[in-house]
Parts: structure tokens; sequence; C-alpha cells
């Protein structure tokens, strides 16, 4: 990291991250030139980086990946979870290398290039985390010039003046804009992703996309239901307009209580159905919220597809693939809910369900996309409930 007080690019620096408290940490810029200013988080998947670039949840934020070799086996069209990424900007150890696998259609460089986001090699990935571990994700601009040319000063104003993510509502930024159906499957290595295969005599499940993933819902869809997204706004009446058997309450970025300003009451009348209810990641803090529990702003987060969690209703141990900055906290929960899954990492609650309705959800993401397929069975569970 260098010296706070100065702001001239070593030889051969193209990228820069500015930290709000001073510091300048150089690199090799690749991707689009430009700015963007964020919190800057690690994520420690060692595959999957297209999936994490494009993951709605990554909206307001940087990521460090602590895996070395990012960008080495390129790009296609089948690995993303959203129409254009939503991660600022990506920080790592290694140039990004010429592609090697065979489903790659275009370089990471020229990917990130076309879809407007920042990227530095270079960087000394394992102190970046370091910091961030010790000191908490800090807010920070992330920036590439060619020329090697940084006006410091403003870069580090910007960092300064950011709100950060607590009390951002970031889900109405990356919600669809209209309610649409959902009919598509799971991917096979010869056929890629199923189209329309939605059991047409399937429990109708609406999902609520405060920023969903395309997995999740190809997951839904596997177990038998049949999918109607709709925005992160749409009122209890618009829901229930669709006869739906079941909730769904998607992931997303930002802070789950500002959110949470129109989300609580739409999920607070569905409770009053007594209808099935699942929620992932955002919506399980969602459901938190509904049913009076608090949400606080981790230290550090989790991010990553090698995180593992103990089901207390067996013991079993489940890896997972996580990503959240937000918890729900377990001693707020009210008498009517139970916590059903926890972080063998820190102890914090990562399941409830309720005890008297059919309502659950998970802090973690049984999509794994990227990551491990421990948890698909919830997936089954919920439509099994229908």
């Amino acid at each position: 990291m260098a010296d706070p007080t100065s702001s001239r690019a070593p030889s051969g620096a193209t990228g820069a991250l500015v930290l709000a408290s001073g510091e300048i940490i150089w690199g090799r810029g690749f991707g689009a030139e430009g700015e963007a200013v964020g919190e800057v988080c690690f994520n420690t998947a060692i595959t999957g980086y297209q999936e994490i670039m494009t993951d709605p949840s990554y909206a307001g934020q940087i990521i460090n990946f602590t895996f070395p070799h990012i960008g080495n086996v390129g790009t296609n069209p089948e690995d993303i979870e959203a129409n254009n990424p939503h991660a600022l900007g990506a920080i790592v150890r290694e140039d990004v290398t010429d592609p090697s696998n065979f489903r790659s259609t275009r370089h990471f460089d020229a990917w990130m290039k076309a879809n407007g986001r920042i990227g530095i090699s270079g960087v000394d990935t394992r102190a970046l985390t370091r910091l961030i571990r010790l000191a908490g994700a800090p807010n920070a601009v992330i920036a590439h010039s060619a020329t090697g040319e940084f006006d410091i000063p403003t870069l580090l104003a910007r960092a300064k003046v950011w709100p950060g993510l607590e009390g951002m509502d970031l889900a109405k930024d990356v919600t669809a804009l209209q309610t649409y159906d959902w009919d598509d499957g799971l991917w096979t290595l010869k056929a890629g992703y199923a189209t329309s295969t939605a059991n047409p005599d399937g429990p109708k499940v609406v999902a609520i996309d405060y920023g969903v993933k395309r997995n999740i819902l190809r997951n839904l869809v596997d177990a038998g239901a049949r999918v109607t997204v709709v925005p992160a706004t749409a009122s209890f009446e618009e829901v229930m307009a669709h006869q739906p058997d079941g909730l769904f309450l998607s992931n997303g970025p930002g802070d789950p209580a500002a959110t949470g300003e129109y989300a609580v009451p739409v999920i607070k009348a569905w409770l009053e159905t007594k209808k099935p209810l699942f929620g992932i990641c955002l919506g399980h803090q969602m459901l938190g919220l509904a049913i009076g529990a608090k949400t606080v702003k981790m230290h550090q987060g989790h991010r990553g597809a090698n995180h593992p969690v103990k089901r207390l209703s067996d013991g079993a141990v489940e890896i997972t693939s996580m990503n959240h900055g937000f918890a729900v906290e377990v001693e707020t929960l009210p008498a009517n809910a139970k916590a059903t899954h926890i972080s063998l990492f820190d102890g914090s609650l990562c399941g409830l369900e309720l005890v008297d309705q059919p309502a659950f959800s998970v802090q973690y993401h049984p999509e794994a996309s990227p990551g491990p397929q421990d948890s698909h069975y919830l997936f089954e569970r919920f439509v099994g409930m229908m």
C-alpha cells in the first residue's frame, strides 16, 4: 500500500484504489477506464467470477478476489446471473491472461470493458483482505487511467463523502421494471440451459425481485414450480392477483432496513394468509424484519463459495455459497420463530423458520452459482410445502 501522503503513481501503474482513510493501492488497470465509488469487500471463491460480477447483490460494491487467477477461463454468455454486471469493479492479484477454456467466447478484459466495469491487477489481495478483516469493509474509489494520471485529491474526496451501504435501499435500482414469467431450468454440459421446462400443473410461485439471481429461478422451476417474478415494490394486491400458492423473497443488495420500508408490509400481509414462504439472503432478512427481528451491518460480511453452515435439526454441516454484509440478530427473533442454521465461522444466524406456519429462510445461496450444491434440497422443500 502506498504512502497516503503521496499521490504520485509509481512507474507502470494505471490503476488505483483510493480508500476513504487516505491509503492508495496501486496496480495495473484493465477493463473500462474511469472511476467508481463503493464499498470494498473480499470474495474467497476460486471459480465463478462471472456469476459473482453479475450478481445484483453486489450493487455498490468493489470485489477483492482472494483467488489470484481471476479471468483465466475467459467469459461466455451463459455464466451470468443478470443481463449486466452489478459489482462496480474487480481487484485481482495476477494479470488477466488469455482464456484457457473451451466455453470461453470473450477475454475477461474485453468483457469488463464492454460492460463498463473497472479492474485492477497486480494488487496484494491478501494484504487488502487482511485490512478488511481487521478494520471492516472500507469505502473507496477504484480508478483506471491508461495514461497513469490520477486526480488523487478528488478521488479521495469522493471516497470520503460516499455515505456507505448502511441506510441504502439498492433493491429498487436492480429490480425488474415489470412483471414476467420464468420457465427456464438448470444448465447441463451438453444442452446448456433447459428452456420452457416449467411444470404446467405445478404450484404457482410469485418471486419478489429484490435483485434475484437467474439460477434461483431455474432451481424453483427445476423443483416443479411455475414462477412469476414481480418488482421489489409490488403491492400485496399485485402479488395476490397472480393467485400464488407460495411466495419467494429473493436475494438483493443494500441495507435490509431501508428496503423493508416498502417490503415488510407486503410480507406481513402474506404471512396472514398462512401460505408457504421461502426467502434467500436479503429475502431472509426481509422475513426477519417482518416478524419483528432486527438486522445489523456485519464487520466484514460473508462472501465466498466455501462457508460451512450447521443445520441445527440434525447437526449436519452444509458447505454453502454466501454474499451478504448484513445479518438478522438471532437474539431478536420472536417466540414463534427459531434458528435453523448457524455459521460455523462466526456463529451468526444463517437460517430461520416460523413454528406456527410454513415460512422459512436462509442467509446463504442454495442455488450455488457459483458454489457447492449441498443445499439444493431447500427448493424441493419449499415446492413440497405447496
